[in-house]
């Protein structure tokens, strides 16, 4: 195994993005978490004020030999909506806006690259909304947060929201899937 790297993604609802990177080859840790805001240590309850600045995210870490930062980033835009600004679905608030938050100046370029990328092909509807920048004061969540779409798979959430995300990565990453 070479050496692990950790990227840090904000695609609203952490219990969904977790559940796809979860199933995901060459993903050797997912942890749910906040990040980029500007309160230290902050709870699950405070950051769904969207008055702490910080925003839901999975922190990653990978196997750069196995899966690269851009297929990563494929999946990231494929699994959640990046045009939709402060907001997944029926999820409301910077608390759920899209980012990527990068651990090294690669990261920034291949991230930068591919939104331009998908500009230029116009794939969406509109404009991409989500952020590219520096990884800032992460903070791991909860442990109820923590494997929440496994170990509640009947939850109504889950079923409603995070199943189908899993769903398409199945059957759009095929190659990627673990097992």
């Amino acid at each position: 195994m070479s050496e692990a790297e950790t990227i840090v993604l904000g695609g609203g609802c952490f219990w969904c993005t977790e559940a796809v990177f979860k199933e995901v080859r060459g993903i050797t840790d997912v942890e749910s978490g906040y990040s980029n805001g500007q309160s230290q240590r902050p709870s699950y309850e405070q950051v769904c004020t969207g008055r702490t600045g910080c925003v839901e995210v999975v922190k990653l870490e990978y196997d750069p030999a196995i899966i690269s930062t851009r297929q990563i980033l494929e999946i990231f835009f494929v699994v959640h909506d990046p045009t939709q600004l402060n907001r997944q679905g029926n999820d409301v608030g910077s608390q759920y806006r899209s980012g990527i938050y990068f651990t090294d100046p690669e990261q920034q370029r291949v991230a930068t690259e591919l939104i331009q990328e998908i500009a230029r092909e116009q794939i969406f509807d509109g404009p991409i909304a989500t952020e590219v920048v520096p990884l800032a004061d992460y903070w791991p969540a909860e442990d109820y947060h923590q494997d929440f779409f496994e170990r509640n798979p009947t939850q109504g959430y889950c079923m409603a929201v995070a199943a189908p995300k899993v769903v398409k990565f199945r059957k759009t990453f095929r190659e990627l899937a673990k097992g």
